[in-house]
Formats: structure tokens, sequence, C-alpha cells
């Protein structure tokens, strides 16, 4: 749940340093960070107050366990989906004039492709919790998620730890 927040706020730092020519692009991805932080709050927040505080029943478990691929499984793919959007929306606004800079926004923009496929892939049916062997898949894309996003969050980090040398 801390990501969201920390995510806003580095979106927030991005946004007041964009120039007027990429304030669209900007204003875009502080809202799209506010979409994403609503949808991944609700999905943990009722995961761990009713998981753990509630008995529940085999149906609130099929749409609250994520080995079962339900409802809160693909609501915390829209999340991520709209935070990937977000992404590529502040990298628009990126003035990469540094090395690191350059990878930071191409990661940025690059990451907004990661849209589409958490978007489409359960309305589409992509998992099915009633196939065999799929219960591994949440983990495999959430482990590739993390690879990905981590140079993004170690760059921003330098980022901003730069401006505030100078």
């Amino acid at each position: 749940m801390f990501l969201a927040f920390g995510f806003v706020m580095m979106l927030a730092g991005f946004h007041a340093e964009s120039d007027e020519e990429h304030k669209v692009a900007a204003n875009t991805a502080m809202v799209l960070s506010g979409v994403y932080a609503v949808l991944i709050l609700l999905v943990y927040f009722a995961q761990a107050t009713a998981v753990r505080l509630d008995s529940l029943g085999d149906e609130a478990l099929r749409i609250i366990d994520y080995k079962r691929l339900g409802l809160f499984f693909s609501y915390d793919l829209l999340g991520y989906g709209v935070m990937s959007l977000a992404t590529f929306f502040i990298g628009l606004t990126i003035n990469a004039k540094s090395r690191s800079d350059k990878w930071l926004k191409g990661l940025l923009m690059v990451h907004g492709a990661f849209f589409i496929g958490c978007f489409l892939t359960p309305m589409l049916g992509v998992f099915n919790s009633k196939q065999s062997g799929v219960d591994w898949i949440g983990t495999l894309i959430l482990e590739v998620w993390c690879c990905y996003f981590l140079p993004i969050c170690i760059l921003s980090y330098l980022h901003f730890a730069n401006k505030s040398n100078k």
C-alpha cells in the first residue's frame, strides 16, 4: 500500500519540475496516479482487513483471493495498468540531459506499454482460474513487473538527489 503513496509523491515531483509545454502530460499523469492509488489502496486494504478479520465464505474468497484470479486480481491489474499509463505521460515531461535521465525517460515511457496487457488480459479471460497450473501466473507477473520497475525507482531517486545537490 505504501508504494501507492510513494508513487503519487514521485509523480508530483516530476509534475512540479515540468515546463509549461508539458503541463497537460504532467497533469494527466497526476490524475492517473490518483486513480492508481485509489484502486490499489482499495484492493489491498480490503484484502488486509477482510481476510485477516473475517472468516470469509467461498463466494467472497473467489472474489478476493489472488490464487483464484478473481475480481480483486483484475482490479489490481487495472490499477497497475493505470500506473503504467501515468508513467508514460510523466515520461513525456522529463527533459533528459544526463545519461541516467535518458534511461529514466525511456523506461518510464516503455513502462506505459504495460497498460495494454494489464487492461486487456482480464477482459479476454487470459487468467482463468479453472485452468490447471495457472496459480503461479500472478506471482510471475509481479516478479517481472518488480524487475522492470526497480530501475525506475532507483533512477528517479538519483534524478531528485541530483536536483537537490545543485
